[in-house]
């Protein structure tokens, strides 16, 4: 007997293209903060500096993962939403018990707060995005 699964629904379709949206605008919100930042006062925070260039690059991957849709999409978009989270709660609790780590804001400090917690919210939009559009078999 051979199994079929039902089609994986696409990522980039319906809410998906919000989504991918938001994600796209802040890969370019973190990048701009990010290289600002880094080329005009690294010394004086590089991990904060340097870790709003790491969500930068995640965003921009997580939005071409969720762009692209396919297996492949899907697992990078997986990958990336799921390390957003976990980077963004991690940042979150050492920003808050551990100011001196952070003597200036990432876009994942205190949850996200400086972009209005945006960045908590966006990679449990996105795995929920991907679970609900996952193929059912």
């Amino acid at each position: 007997m051979v199994e079929t699964r039902a089609p994986e629904r696409a990522t980039n379709r319906g809410p998906g293209r919000l989504l991918i949206a938001v994600y796209i605008l802040f890969a370019i919100a973190a990048t701009s903060r990010a290289g600002l930042q880094i080329a005009t006062r690294f010394g004086e925070a590089p991990v904060a500096y340097l870790l709003s260039a790491v969500a930068a690059l995640i965003y921009i991957v997580a939005a071409v993962g969720l762009a692209r849709s396919g297996h492949a999409g899907r697992r990078t978009a997986l990958v990336c939403c799921s390390v957003e989270l976990v980077g963004v709660v991690a940042v979150g609790i050492l920003s808050l018990v551990d100011k001196e780590l952070f003597p200036d804001e990432t876009v994942w400090s205190q949850f996200g707060s400086g972009y209005g917690y945006i960045p908590l919210v966006l990679p449990i939009l996105g795995l929920a995005w991907l679970w609900r559009t996952r193929s059912h078999s």
